[in-house]
């Protein structure tokens, strides 16, 4: 079960992030105009939610960093995790169910020149949202689920591998191989000197 969950959430977190990078690209909302300069409008997610690329760029390296570090940091990003999940969900829930005129008045702005949160709500007469900030709604939320997987399993994971550890054990008597010099120069010590005697 605990490579099994630690599978899981570092494909999970990676996906979910994958996934915010990639709406942040697509067709959140369409907006008409009204008046004069009436014709449609369309507001891709960046637009719409400033921080949903950035943001989903964290994820996608928290998913990453997750498959090599420690227990303290397996419980520090999984709480990263949530805290990003909840945070994003909150911000995608409000451009899904109120379609404010704060997610389109960037775009607003750039095709008419008209500015101000007053005059571009005078301007804008409807929003009609895609199936993009759903979807992308339900992938914060599924964000949010794997990293309570991780705060809950992160303990049970194996450690990583050897190759990321350092050996602290003291260093064997006898005569030194070229393995053994290595070692001593990847721990910072001259292994044709005499032993620090420390």
């Amino acid at each position: 079960m605990t490579a099994r969950a630690r599978l899981l959430s570092v494909l999970g977190v990676v996906l979910c992030g994958a996934l915010g990078v990639m709406s942040s690209t697509q067709t959140w909302l369409h907006v008409q105009l009204a008046g004069s300069a009436a014709h449609d409008l369309v507001v891709s997610g960046a637009a719409a939610l400033p921080v949903l690329a950035p943001l989903s760029l964290a994820v996608l390296a928290l998913g990453a960093a997750l498959s090599i570090v420690g227990v303290v940091l397996r419980y520090a990003f999984g709480g990263l995790a949530l805290v990003i999940g909840a945070v994003q969900a909150v911000l995608t829930g409000h451009v899904v169910f109120a379609h404010p005129t704060s997610a389109v008045a960037r775009t607003v702005t750039d095709a008419t020149g008209i500015t101000g949160s007053s005059a571009v709500a005078d301007l804008v007469q409807s929003i009609t949202a895609t199936a993009w900030p759903v979807v992308t709604l339900v992938v914060w939320a599924v964000l949010c689920a794997v990293a309570v997987l991780v705060l809950f399993t992160a303990r049970r994971w194996g450690s990583t591998g050897r190759k990321y550890r350092t050996d602290a054990a003291p260093r064997a008597a006898g005569p030194l191989d070229a393995v053994d010099s290595w070692d001593d120069l990847s721990r910072g010590e001259d292994p044709t000197g005499e032993p620090d005697p420390r």
